[in-house]
């Protein structure tokens, strides 16, 4: 059972993390909410990470190369959710979905089957069990494209891009 003191830390933190998602306009600003949340609930932080968007398979969200500091994520699949989502919230909480996955990977849960459970646990504690971060979690990003026929999505390749200003850190990689 939580004390009253805890259950208002938690009210406000998750109205914390909600808000931040709610404003944020940038890959930046919802990796900085990503780093947050894992340092906040796993204790986990590492700085120097580069994003890159590519056109991938649309059964990709991300991937983080193991012994890198990129993590390349799928410009064609968030490109549909930009259009099938109705608002900028559904857009930033995908984001921070697929971020925060890629993102526990580079702090050195490698296995799928360790990090989709954090990735539910870490969305909850920042976000509350009814929040749309916390749905994808459970669900997988892709629940947000129900309906669309990936399958039938012709998707041009292009070259991939870095995001610039991504990591706003000024700590250097190696300490």
């Amino acid at each position: 059972m939580t004390s009253k003191v805890e259950d208002s830390e938690n009210h406000e933190r998750i109205a914390k993390y909600r808000e931040r998602l709610e404003k944020a306009t940038s890959y930046g600003e919802v990796w900085e909410i990503v780093k947050d949340s894992v340092k906040e609930v796993l204790k986990k932080y590492r700085v120097g990470m580069m994003l890159f968007l590519d056109d991938l398979s649309l059964s990709l969200g991300a991937y983080h190369p193991v012994g890198t500091n990129n993590i390349i994520m799928n410009r064609a699949l968030l490109k549909l959710v930009e259009v099938a989502a109705e608002k900028r919230i559904l857009v930033n909480a995908f984001v921070y979905s697929i971020l925060l996955h890629e993102y526990l990977h580079a702090v050195g849960y490698l296995s799928e089957s360790e990090v989709r459970p954090l990735v539910a646990a870490v969305s909850e504690a920042c976000f509350g069990y009814e929040h749309i971060v916390s749905k994808l979690a459970r669900e997988g990003p892709w629940s947000l494209l129900r309906g669309v026929p990936l399958d039938e999505v012709q998707a041009p390749k292009r070259v991939i891009e870095i995001v610039k200003d991504f990591e706003r850190s000024n700590q250097r990689y190696i300490a």
